[in-house]
């Protein structure tokens, strides 16, 4: 497994300190550093979806799940009517029996419009979800960004983390289209 030296501000010593990785077994060689950040991922993926989940109860919206408030994000995104197809597409999701449910559940709690349009449905979002994704905006501000600190840098390093992760995004999608060919 690959070790890592670091050396602490308090000491000249140096301390030896293994990956931080959810599955050792993928941490060896070459894929150590990648086995740390996919760990990262995890994690980070895992908390913003407490997250969401946690926002959207505090603006007003219980027992909402992550799939229910991403497609209501989008949905209400620049206020245009969406096609199931899209929205699964845009989020990157597969399944588009997950989003056709989040979307009944969302058309029930009275968020969200349909317009049928010949054999195409559109889903746009109504007063009602506009008014809870304007409260979710509020509660983000006061919780979540009034803490990004600093003299504005951050909005740069978030953007090229952004940039990155839309990458390797792609890096994975054309790995798994591999490996269901091997």
């Amino acid at each position: 497994m690959a070790k890592k030296k670091t050396t602490t501000k308090q000491s000249t010593r140096s301390v030896v300190t293994d990956p931080i990785v959810s599955s050792a077994h993928l941490a060896s060689g070459r894929s150590a550093e990648l086995s740390e950040f996919e760990y990262g991922m995890i994690i980070a993926s895992n908390a913003f979806n407490r997250w969401a989940v946690r926002c959207m109860s505090a603006a007003g919206m219980k027992d909402m799940t992550i799939m229910d408030v991403l497609v209501l994000h989008h949905i209400n995104h620049r206020a245009r009517e969406k096609k199931l197809s899209d929205i699964a597409f845009t989020l990157n999701i597969e399944d588009l029996h997950v989003v056709n449910y989040s979307l009944k559940k969302l058309v029930g709690r009275g968020l969200v419009k349909t317009d049928r349009r010949g054999k195409e449905v559109l889903y746009s979002t109504n007063a009602a979800g506009q008014a809870l994704c304007k409260k979710y905006f509020e509660v983000r501000e006061r919780v979540l960004v009034a803490n990004l600190t600093g003299t504005g840098t951050e909005k740069f390093e978030l953007s090229e983390l952004a940039r990155f992760l839309r990458m390797l995004s792609g890096l994975y999608d054309q790995a798994a289209r591999a490996a269901t060919a091997l």
